[in-house]
């Protein structure tokens, strides 16, 4: 296989007419962006994550619409679209609006205005943004003879950095509301608007004065148009594959399954098939590494002072079980953070009964279990991931040798290196930090398991064995091992087949760190 002729990879480039010109990689999504525009509805919107390719998607609807029929030669619309139709297209990208005050925020919708009223002959604006869109749109409309296209990329970015602010949510969302009113009064001049973005935010009037917009965000004949499924990493994306596995010098199907672990399993609607992280793969692919490429570009400032604000503890994330209405909510209307670790993509559908509306929650795959629970490390130790990093090297490489001594010798080593953070008095302290530390070393890891007689600390199972722990503060090992045996908590895993080892720890308020643990191994007795 000739590997040397490989399209380029597309690496931040959110234009499509830049692809195809480029002669770059195109996954093809032209087949449900043809559906989308032709039968989903006149208004659409549609919620992925950051960086997910809504972008794109935008894009490519702006070329479609505007009649480029050369753009789209060999991909599956060619073959369904026999008009090609030119209408005027009104693209508004809201990504570069944040971080801004109520002022700069009109201004900055003023420019984009700006952009097309010179186009259809506006040079007297109305005052007012909402005014000024409603001018556009009928001039457009007019000048063309053709209905108008309105693509709305992101139209919650001036928001979501404010989600937590009580004082500023409410002046933007104005300013916001202000600017998308005209598009009910406007619908004689309208083809088709397409809206996308993270969440909702119901108190806009894209949401309470359109009642007859269409939200795709989980219908499944859409579940693909963003992101990569399994059938395109083996198909379009097979020879990419190649490259980095024979880059890192393992096999083709070794190579699938570490891209499945890191970077797949969402799903946005269910039944689904499995999405791929398309921005953490196409990095992958580029860098032939693998790493926390979606993570890495930084967790939203809105969605750590959120997870603050409902003092959500790591082992509460996931797995959940939820109504649709207690995860697709308004962001106004927030009771719980699960809403917007679902719309980030922090958490994801599992598992699901549809006909209930009841869905099964959970953390999608590996980069964003580390990179999350290493974003909450700071809250239980005053340290970065990175100073835990060859900590967790040397714990796993001892649990990879059935050494759970040694890796607890390492954990100790550490605790006494760092300084701790608040409420450091608390069991829930200890074992919300040593569920992070686990989890990140990427094993199963439960806690408050409830058993016959009690609930188990902690339970944490690895290849070998399955270990039962419980922890004390300013207490003893010997009677965290005692509570063990008392309650018999090891009774409630015997069908698990696996040696069930009991480690009773203890941490000290006054060393600050675990001062002795006790390990009760039956194959050692």
């Amino acid at each position: 296989m000739d590997l040397a002729g490989l399209k380029q990879l597309p690496l931040g480039v959110q234009t499509f007419e830049k692809i195809i010109d480029g002669n770059m990689l195109y996954v093809d999504k032209t087949d449900a962006m043809y559906r989308l525009a032709n039968g989903a509805g006149q208004y659409v919107f549609l919620s992925r994550p950051r960086r997910f390719g809504k972008s794109l998607l935008t894009s490519t609807l702006r070329c479609y619409f505007e009649g480029r029929r050369d753009l789209f030669d060999g991909l599956a619309i060619a073959k369904l679209e026999t008009r090609w139709t030119r209408h005027p297209v009104l693209h508004f990208d809201m990504s570069l609006g944040k971080h801004m005050d109520s002022a700069r925020l009109e201004e900055y919708l003023g420019i984009q205005l700006a952009a097309y009223e010179g186009t259809y002959g506006i040079t007297e604006p109305l005052a007012g943004s909402n005014n000024r869109l409603a001018m556009l749109i009928r001039r457009a409309y007019e000048h063309s003879g053709q209905k108008v296209v309105v693509l709305i990329d992101e139209y919650d970015a001036p928001l979501l950095d404010v989600v937590h602010e009580d004082e500023n949510l409410p002046l933007l969302r104005n300013v916001m509301r202000n600017f998308y009113s005209p598009l009910k009064a406007c619908d004689p001049y309208l083809r088709f608007v397409f809206i996308t973005g993270i969440t909702k935010f119901s108190q806009i009037s894209i949401f309470s004065e359109l009642n007859n917009i269409t939200n795709v965000s989980m219908l499944p004949e859409f579940a693909a148009i963003c992101g990569f499924t399994k059938e395109e990493l083996s198909g379009v994306l097979s020879d990419y594959v190649e490259a980095m596995a024979r880059a890192l010098g393992i096999s083709h199907d070794k190579m699938i399954d570490e891209l499945t672990y890191r970077y797949d399993g969402y799903h946005f609607t269910w039944p689904s098939p499995d999405i791929f992280n398309p921005f953490s793969l196409l990095n992958a692919f580029a860098r032939k590494r693998l790493s926390s490429y979606w993570f890495e570009t930084g967790t939203p400032t809105y969605l750590i002072e959120m997870m603050r604000k409902f003092d959500v503890a790591p082992s509460q994330i996931g797995p959940i079980r939820a109504g649709i209405e207690s995860f697709d909510a308004p962001a106004e209307r927030l009771k719980s953070i699960t809403p917007l670790l679902y719309q980030s993509g922090y958490l994801t559908i599992k598992d699901g009964d549809c006909d209930a509306d009841v869905y099964t929650l959970d953390i999608p795959n590996n980069e964003i279990r580390t990179g999350l629970y290493g974003s909450m490390l700071p809250n239980y130790v005053d340290s970065g991931i990175g100073e835990l990093r060859p900590i967790l090297f040397e714990m796993s490489d001892a649990l990879r040798s059935d050494d759970i001594n040694g890796a607890m010798a390492r954990l100790k080593e550490y605790l006494l290196s760092v300084p701790y953070c608040r409420d450091t008095n608390s069991e829930g302290h200890y074992q919300q930090m040593l569920y992070i530390i686990f989890t990140l070393l990427g094993y199963y890891v439960d806690v408050e398991v409830h058993t016959a007689k009690g609930r188990v600390d902690m339970a944490l199972r690895t290849a070998y064995a399955l270990y039962l722990i419980e922890l004390k503060i300013n207490a003893s090992a010997a009677e965290a091992l005692r509570q063990i045996d008392i309650r018999e908590y090891a009774s409630r895993f015997a069908l698990l087949q696996l040696p069930v080892i009991k480690v009773g720890i203890n941490f000290s308020t006054d060393e600050r760190t675990i001062t002795e643990w006790l390990i009760d191994d039956p194959r050692k007795a």
